[in-house]
Protein backbone atom coordinates (compact mmCIF):
# COMPACT_ATOMS: atom_id res chain seq x y z
CA UNK A 1 0.00 0.00 0.00
CA UNK A 2 1.42 3.59 -0.85
CA UNK A 3 -0.57 6.70 0.01
CA UNK A 4 -0.16 10.11 -1.98
CA UNK A 5 -1.36 13.72 -1.58
CA UNK A 6 -1.66 15.74 -4.48
CA UNK A 7 -2.70 19.38 -4.21
CA UNK A 8 -4.00 20.68 -8.03
CA UNK A 9 -3.52 24.33 -9.14
CA UNK A 10 -5.83 26.15 -11.74
CA UNK A 11 -9.32 27.12 -12.53
CA UNK A 12 -10.29 23.82 -10.37
CA UNK A 13 -12.67 24.94 -8.13
CA UNK A 14 -16.18 25.87 -9.70
CA UNK A 15 -15.76 23.17 -12.44
CA UNK A 16 -16.63 19.87 -11.12
CA UNK A 17 -13.17 18.36 -10.60
CA UNK A 18 -14.33 17.10 -6.87
CA UNK A 19 -17.35 15.40 -8.46
CA UNK A 20 -14.83 14.32 -11.77
CA UNK A 21 -12.08 13.25 -9.63
CA UNK A 22 -14.70 10.96 -7.05
CA UNK A 23 -16.27 9.12 -10.70
CA UNK A 24 -13.11 8.82 -11.97
CA UNK A 25 -12.09 6.73 -8.54
CA UNK A 26 -14.66 4.04 -8.96
CA UNK A 27 -12.88 2.61 -11.59
CA UNK A 28 -9.89 2.10 -9.06
CA UNK A 29 -9.56 0.15 -6.48
CA UNK A 30 -8.14 2.96 -4.27
CA UNK A 31 -9.60 4.78 -0.95
CA UNK A 32 -9.49 8.56 0.11
CA UNK A 33 -10.99 11.56 -0.36
CA UNK A 34 -10.73 14.63 -2.62
CA UNK A 35 -11.51 18.67 -1.00
CA UNK A 36 -11.24 22.22 -2.04
CA UNK A 37 -9.08 24.59 -0.01
CA UNK A 38 -9.38 28.29 0.72
CA UNK A 39 -6.38 29.20 -1.64
CA UNK A 40 -8.50 27.63 -4.64
CA UNK A 41 -6.56 24.68 -4.97
CA UNK A 42 -7.85 21.35 -4.88
CA UNK A 43 -6.68 18.86 -2.58
CA UNK A 44 -6.19 15.03 -2.86
CA UNK A 45 -5.05 12.35 -0.78
CA UNK A 46 -5.41 8.94 -1.91
CA UNK A 47 -4.23 4.99 -0.65
CA UNK A 48 -3.61 2.07 -2.31
CA UNK A 49 -1.96 -0.42 -4.50
CA UNK A 50 1.46 1.41 -5.88
CA UNK A 51 -0.17 0.21 -9.64
CA UNK A 52 -4.04 1.17 -8.76
CA UNK A 53 -2.49 4.81 -7.48
CA UNK A 54 -0.44 5.51 -10.13
CA UNK A 55 -3.28 4.84 -12.76
CA UNK A 56 -5.94 6.85 -11.15
CA UNK A 57 -3.55 9.86 -11.12
CA UNK A 58 -2.59 9.67 -14.77
CA UNK A 59 -6.49 9.12 -15.17
CA UNK A 60 -6.82 12.20 -13.46
CA UNK A 61 -4.31 13.77 -15.74
CA UNK A 62 -5.59 12.71 -19.01
CA UNK A 63 -9.29 13.60 -18.32
CA UNK A 64 -11.15 16.47 -19.08
CA UNK A 65 -9.77 18.02 -15.83
CA UNK A 66 -6.34 18.20 -17.58
CA UNK A 67 -7.61 21.56 -19.37
CA UNK A 68 -8.47 23.05 -16.15
CA UNK A 69 -4.75 21.94 -14.00
CA UNK A 70 -1.65 24.80 -14.40
CA UNK A 71 0.55 22.94 -11.91
CA UNK A 72 0.41 19.86 -9.46
CA UNK A 73 2.25 18.75 -6.54
CA UNK A 74 2.59 15.32 -5.15
CA UNK A 75 3.47 13.83 -1.91
CA UNK A 76 4.14 10.65 -0.62
CA UNK A 77 2.06 10.08 2.15
CA UNK A 78 1.36 6.81 5.30
CA UNK A 79 -1.28 4.82 3.35
CA UNK A 80 -5.19 5.36 4.94
CA UNK A 81 -5.58 2.27 6.61
CA UNK A 82 -9.57 2.63 7.71
CA UNK A 83 -12.59 3.51 6.15
CA UNK A 84 -13.76 2.77 2.96
CA UNK A 85 -14.32 4.65 -0.97
CA UNK A 86 -13.48 7.48 -1.64
CA UNK A 87 -14.94 10.28 -0.70
CA UNK A 88 -15.66 13.98 -1.14
CA UNK A 89 -14.68 16.46 1.69
CA UNK A 90 -16.41 19.71 2.18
Amino acid sequence: MIGRQVFYEGRVQGVGFRYTVRQLAKGFDVVGWVRNLVDGRVEVQVSGEPDEVNEFLTAIRESELAGFIKAEQEHQIAPQTSGGGFQIQM
